[in-house]
């Protein structure tokens, strides 16, 4: 009888890990596996692992509010937000009109944030009316709108009436800088703000953790309103969602301007730790790893949350920053790009291939 209970415990203690595997996939576990990899072997190939950590935690707080734009488009059932440069064009929009009016430090960086709003609400808004429009071809419609509204922003950043001499081209006077430095405006107001230094190399960047946090929490109290909880229950089931008097393309709706928001405030968490704001094409491929870190952290296409966003934008900064350093120093070449388009496209297809299919 003993020998039954232990073999049935067995097989229960099996089913449950080959269910944790099937539901957690193999890719994300070999990229955990090969992430625990690269810090075990920091030390034994030179590279200096609390500068490691430094830089991950560095890339964590730049890049973490916007893969948190991906949440209630994915929630809404709009499928993973593609056309995450609606709201970085709109994040840009704020961050220029910030430096046209001198405004430095901290006012400077909210200043921005309060001016990119506005944008991100009419872009958003008119985003998820043509998403309404093509219901179950988002993904792929969402892509060319945000190529589209890039390439049309590198024709406005030429003719847009700035003046401050910063930013425009010097022997013109008109038109941006495709690299703008925000030196003496904003540059690393958040990194540096309360920032922790332990030893020559290890810094821990407080108030851009503090910001990412102070943005999940919201996030995760909009969620769990009334209005998130519809635009839950319209990308689980629009069909029950409506038969309960849900408005499904008003939720669709709110769901595609809340992460252009974020996604506006992202790109300003992102331009302030890099220290420069880039246009013209610079914004063309950003949704890619945003897409890429919430798919590592385990979400599927049509549902995601916090915990995703931080344990995948945790691994997938990790793997950008020790790649570079820790497989270099082996191979004795730069692979890391290489490994970067690998991963951030091998998991988008992984995440496609496995979708789920919702009740219309």
């Amino acid at each position: 009888m003993s020998d039954l209970s232990v073999k049935s415990d067995g097989v229960d203690f099996r089913g449950r890990i080959r269910q944790f595997v099937t539901d957690f996939g193999w890719p994300r576990l070999i990229i955990f596996f090969f992430v625990v990899i690269l810090f075990i072997a920091a030390p034994f190939v030179g590279v200096k692992a609390d500068s490691s950590i430094k830089d991950v935690l560095v890339r964590f707080g730049q890049n973490g509010v916007m893969v948190l734009a991906m949440v209630p488009m994915m929630q809404s059932g709009s499928g993973l937000n593609f056309g995450l440069p609606v709201g970085i064009v709109a994040g840009l929009l704020g961050s220029t009109l910030s430096m046209e009016f001198h405004l430095t430090g901290f006012a400077g960086f909210f200043g921005a944030a309060l001016l990119s709003l506005p944008f991100a609400l009419v872009f958003g808004w008119l985003y998820g009316l043509l998403l309404n429009k093509v219901k179950g071809e988002e993904m792929t419609i969402a892509m060319y709108v945000g190529f589209s509204i890039v390439t049309f922003m590198a024709i406005m950043w030429l003719i847009l009436p700035y003046s401050n001499p910063t930013m425009v081209w010097g022997y013109t006077g008109k038109g941006l800088r495709t690299t703008i430095t925000l030196d003496g405006y904003w540059s690393r107001i958040l990194n540096e703000f309360l920032v922790v230094k332990i030893g020559p190399f290890f810094e821990f960047p407080t108030g851009s953790i503090l910001f990412f946090a102070f943005m999940a929490v919201i996030m995760w109290l909009f969620m769990r309103s009334r209005t998130g909880t519809a635009l839950t229950a319209v990308g689980s089931n629009p069909g029950f969602a409506r038969a309960g008097g849900v408005s499904v393309n008003r939720c669709r709706i709110i769901g595609v301007v809340v992460s252009s928001i974020y996604g506006a405030i992202g790109i300003l968490t992102y331009q302030q730790g890099f220290g420069f704001i880039q246009l013209y094409q610079a914004p063309l491929y950003m949704a890619f790893p945003a897409v890429a870190a919430i798919l590592l952290g385990g979400a599927s296409v049509n549902k995601a949350n916090i915990l995703n966003v931080v344990v995948g934008t945790f691994l997938f900064q990790s793997i950008l920053t020790m790649t570079p350093s820790v497989i270099n120093n082996i191979l004795q070449t730069d692979m890391s790009e290489v490994i970067r388009i690998l991963i951030s496209n091998g998991m988008i297809i992984y995440a496609l291939t496995r979708r789920t299919k919702v009740t219309k």
